[in-house]
């Protein structure tokens, strides 16, 4: 029997990525979007249930595009919210150019999307790397956001050696490479290919064994591997420390109670830190949103349903932000 999460009814349409489409699964084909003065994007959308419905804007995690992050979300997501998923810079079909890869024009690439497409108010939804662009969508665009989502992240990264190595290099990435590649060196061809190489390695071994495979290892080969090193860095440098704490709309983090890359105490650190939020828990590693994408899928809409609900009460005074919702 196909949960919720894979139902695809009786005419899934033809923007639908045939190979997913195939296993059940309702993943957008996408297109690309040119942001003003910023450069072309890569977006999948599904429409709500109506021309009415909240938008939720979703935000991969490092290494990982707009579809392989969030293919087990959109079909659960698609039944209450206008659901977009953007590739981050340097990522997927997301934005090339010269400049060093920043976070904050992450951030500020979301609101462009929203602006070229009409969109006032919406909600990211971050996933790990995801996780810090949301936070500065909030941070930096106040006006725009009318809830948050968390998934498997946290508000910094500078924890113990062990971790700060995870995130500047994806662990065996800088430890076999020393992290020396550079733009326009002659070995640069053969260090993209090892990279690329240890990225499938680490991320993909549980779920490249499927029908899917060929779709995800085409989505994953598409990135820039040195935008995605720098980003790394960029996440490694990251801290919503000193500013979290003032978030004023609801929130929920999705924690990952088995996670090996950004630990559990870190994420409940995050929900701690903002008055409003309240917790999911899902049995995953920080691979489920790939491994597990039907809890995943259901966790994540549940967390969004919730956001919503308690952002429509506030708006109609029916009560004010509290951690129980």
């Amino acid at each position: 029997m196909v949960s919720s999460a894979r139902r695809l009814g009786t005419d899934p349409g033809p923007l639908l990525e045939p190979e997913m489409s195939a296993l059940g699964w309702k993943v957008p084909m996408g297109r690309e979007v040119e942001l003003p003065g910023r450069g072309t994007t890569f977006v999948r959308e599904l429409p709500g249930p109506s021309p009415d419905a909240p938008t939720v804007i979703l935000l991969h995690g490092l290494a990982a595009t707009g579809g392989l992050n969030w293919f087990g979300c959109f079909g659960d997501l698609s039944e209450r919210f206008r659901v977009l998923a953007i590739d981050h810079r340097g990522h997927g079909r997301g934005i090339r150019d010269a400049a060093r890869f920043r976070l904050a024009d992450c951030a500020d690439d979301v609101v462009a999307l929203a602006d070229v497409l009409g969109i006032d108010r919406f909600v990211p939804v971050g996933y790990s790397m995801g996780g810090p662009i949301g936070q500065l969508v909030w941070h930096r665009h106040k006006d725009r956001v009318s809830g948050l989502v968390m998934c498997a992240t946290s508000r910094n990264f500078r924890g113990r050696p062990r971790e700060r190595v995870q995130f500047l290099g994806l662990g065996m990435l800088v430890a076999g490479l020393g992290g020396r590649i550079h733009l326009g060196s002659p070995g640069d061809a053969m260090n993209a290919g090892r990279v690329r190489r240890v990225f499938e390695s680490m991320l993909t071994p549980e779920l490249l064994n499927g029908s899917q495979r060929p779709w995800m290892l085409s989505e994953l080969r598409r990135n820039d591997t040195n935008k995605v090193i720098e980003a790394a860095e960029a996440i490694g440098r990251f801290s919503s420390h000193a500013w979290i704490g003032q978030v004023d709309v609801p929130v929920s983090v999705v924690v990952t109670t088995r996670d090996w890359l950004v630990p559990v105490r870190r994420q409940v650190k995050l929900a701690r830190s903002i008055p409003s939020a309240v917790v999911f828990p899902i049995d995953g590693d920080h691979l489920v949103c790939a491994n597990q994408p039907e809890p995943f899928g259901r966790v994540v809409a549940d967390a969004c349903r919730l956001v919503d609900r308690r952002t429509r009460q506030h708006r109609r005074g029916r009560g004010t932000l509290t951690a129980l919702g």
